[in-house]
């Protein structure tokens, strides 16, 4: 299952502990917060994966 996480703001200890249980072999990260976003990949990465995580 293809797992993408996003991220709004830099994740705590607490969030990465979560993402771990979610997590899957075939995962990605995009951080929304880091400068330079490429927003068309991202759309194309949430219509490509089974399930999208968003955490803020």
């Amino acid at each position: 299952m293809k797992v993408l996480h996003i991220f709004r703001s830099q994740p705590d200890e607490n969030v990465k502990e979560l993402m771990e249980a979610f997590s899957d072999q075939d995962e990605k990260k995009t951080a929304l917060y880091e400068p330079g976003v490429d927003w068309d990949t991202l759309v194309d990465d949430i219509f490509s994966s089974d399930k999208v995580i968003s955490w803020w």
